[in-house]
């Protein structure tokens, strides 16, 4: 068995982590630590979340920090605060014995002028997110023209949050002679074209199959009806007494409303979202990781950082839109060698998502029934008579009151005492679940009313060759939206902007197409004037945002093009289908400029390219 001895590393750093109780490094450690000391090689090491990559880059950069230097050495980046502060930390635990070694954390959300301070008084490695860190070098505080090691750490999620831009920036500030380090969990286009433009020759460390789960999770779904999503959540938090989870949710305001909806009904829960200013976030987070807190409402990006080794489940309140952040996702759980569960709450017509996420993790999942109200209490009895069995009595605390309350209780027997005691706790889940209903959507092969409208929409969505169609399904509509890439729109920011602007996160949305300079999303059609209204006088990011009825061209299903009404927020519709290059309003697009949706349609078509939305 190989032991962190084997790896290469100084005595000091050995005694450091042997005092934190690390002993056998962990897959990735033991391919990582050696190939970072010997060869200096660019190094790509693909290892999903929980598997020790903090120590893997961390110890060994340490280890070669020349301490008589004083300017920065080692610059590491990470998509978020949380991230940092938590990298940070560990490098300071790892340098128990090598004082001499300086670290900073550099991070949005707080004041800039103590990293300023921080930086002019020196530093050997530098921790931070890409937009403080691009700040800091552009203020000319922070120099990075002769670091050695370059980290990038999460860097799919860094592409995915939308920092591209800035880590191009960075990047092309540093020197060529350094040895850069990527880690990341999986490997999508833009990380390999960041490794292609910005690494030399290197080399590639895999630990398991690209995007695999963690093999100490089990996966679980209930398959339910949509609205019945926050009933089953408190069912699954009924059912495990000893809850200590993190349930995801999309959008910033479904984690509140989930959050305040669980804390009014009586549980231990909380919420953590980008509305919360840095010290509400650090409250909350340190209340869970100590264990205050049985239950972390979170969006996947606010919960980035939170490092938790002991979590029991984690839960989807809904599915993410990209199957690789669900395996992120359940990754939070079954680390440090322990067991987990990860949960999806799903209605009848995401059942083909499953099998995608089967396919992509390579592991089973398991259909499990909703909980039963009699199951519940059968079972939050049983977790009550093992509290009282196992409960340790203090003799000399309670010994005062004994003669009082057996005086009062003398005139119970047994079992009426018994009977008593446990109504006094348990009489509330008892009256809650009396008459419970099944709230399971049916079978997984079950063809009830939503999955045949389901399967309507699955082959109204392709024309008889299986191509991709523009017209909306049978009961959506389709609207376009004068947002895109470019302005750092993907299919996850469209559902959460919709869900904001709408003051609603209940709105089922179907198919969204992400172009580069404008969208199009799908939203039933009892919702078009919720849509329309709602959008009128929006602002994102300076933009005035214009979202229209987007018309299909005469080509497409006639009676799904007459179905929709003529309107839009701020009045005509938006109609692609016009040969001649006009707008609506009769003005000529520019074509040379290639600006038009419908010349945007057209080069995406020719391409045959797909939306960006991954399921």
């Amino acid at each position: 068995m190989t032991t962190f001895k084997d790896t290469g590393l100084s005595a000091d750093i050995l005694q450091a982590i042997g005092e934190m109780g690390f002993e056998t490094p962990t897959p990735i450690q033991e391919k990582t630590i050696p190939a970072i000391l010997e060869n200096g090689n660019d190094l790509i090491a693909l290892a999903q979340t929980g598997t020790g990559k903090t120590a893997a880059f961390g110890l060994p950069v340490i280890q070669q920090v020349d301490i008589k230097t004083r300017g920065v050495q080692s610059l590491i980046l990470c998509p978020t605060r949380e991230l940092c502060l938590q990298i940070a930390k560990d490098l300071v635990n790892y340098t128990k014995y090598k004082k001499e070694v300086k670290i900073l954390a550099v991070y949005g959300g707080t004041p800039i002028v103590s990293q300023l301070n921080e930086l002019k008084r020196g530093t050997h490695i530098v921790v931070g997110t890409p937009g403080r860190t691009l700040d800091l070098i552009k203020r000319k505080a922070l120099k990075v023209n002769d670091i050695k090691w370059l980290v990038l750490d999460e860097a799919d999620e860094m592409l995915q949050m939308g920092f591209k831009d800035e880590l191009d920036a960075i990047l092309e500030t540093t020197p060529s002679e350094k040895q850069t380090l990527l880690f990341s969990a999986t490997m999508p286009t833009g990380v390999r074209k960041i490794a292609k433009n910005y690494m030399t020759n290197p080399d590639e460390i895999s630990v398991g199959k690209k995007n695999q789960g963690a093999d100490k999770v089990n996966h679980v779904y209930y398959m339910v009806k949509a609205p019945d999503r926050y009933k089953v959540l408190k069912r699954i938090a009924d059912i495990h007494p000893n809850i200590y989870g993190i349930v995801f949710c999309r959008t910033r305001r479904e984690t509140k409303d989930v959050a305040d909806k669980l804390m009014q009904d009586g549980y231990n829960a909380d919420a953590l979202h980008g509305d919360l200013s840095q010290a509400q976030r650090d409250f909350v987070m340190q209340r869970f990781r100590t264990g205050a807190l049985q239950i972390l409402v979170a969006t996947d990006v606010a919960a980035r950082g939170l490092d938790v080794t002991d979590l029991t489940h984690v839960i989807n309140f809904n599915l993410p839109d990209d199957p690789e952040i669900y395996i992120h996702r359940s990754g939070r759980t079954g680390r440090a060698g322990k067991s987990g569960t990860s949960i999806v709450i799903i209605h009848s017509r995401e059942n083909r998502k499953i099998k995608e996420l089967e396919k992509i993790s390579g592991k089973k999942f398991e259909h499990k029934q909703v909980p039963s109200g009699r199951e519940i209490c059968e079972t939050r009895l049983f977790n009550l008579v093992d509290k009282v069995t196992n409960v340790t009595v203090d003799e000399k605390q309670i010994g005062s009151f004994l003669s009082a309350i057996n005086e009062k209780l003398e005139s119970l027997d047994r079992e009426e005492l018994v009977k008593r005691f446990v109504s006094v706790e348990f009489n509330r889940f008892l009256e809650y679940y009396k008459n419970a209903p099944d709230l399971n959507a049916g079978s997984s092969n079950s063809r009830d009313d939503r999955s045949d409208r389901g399967e309507r929409r699955e082959r109204g969505e392709r024309g008889e060759r299986g191509e991709r169609s523009r017209t909306p399904r049978g009961d959506f509509s389709r609207f376009y939206i004068n947002l895109g890439s470019k302005h750092n729109m993907s299919a996850a920011s469209v559902i959460g902007f919709i869900n904001d602007v709408t003051k609603s996160s209940h709105l089922e949305i179907g198919k969204i197409d992400i172009l580069r300079k404008f969208s199009f999303f799908e939203v039933t059609k009892d919702n078009e004037k919720l849509i329309l209204d709602s959008f009128q006088g929006i602002q994102r990011d300076d933009v005035d945002v214009e979202v229209q009825l987007s018309v299909p061209n005469p080509n497409e299903t006639r009676g799904d093009r007459n179905s929709s009404q003529n309107r839009r927020s701020g009045g005509s519709r938006k109609d692609y289908s016009k040969g001649d290059g006009r707008k609506s309003d009769g003005r000529r697009s520019d074509s040379r400029r290639g600006d038009s949706p419908r010349d945007e349609n057209k080069k995406n078509h020719r391409k045959g390219s797909r939306p960006q939305k991954k399921w």
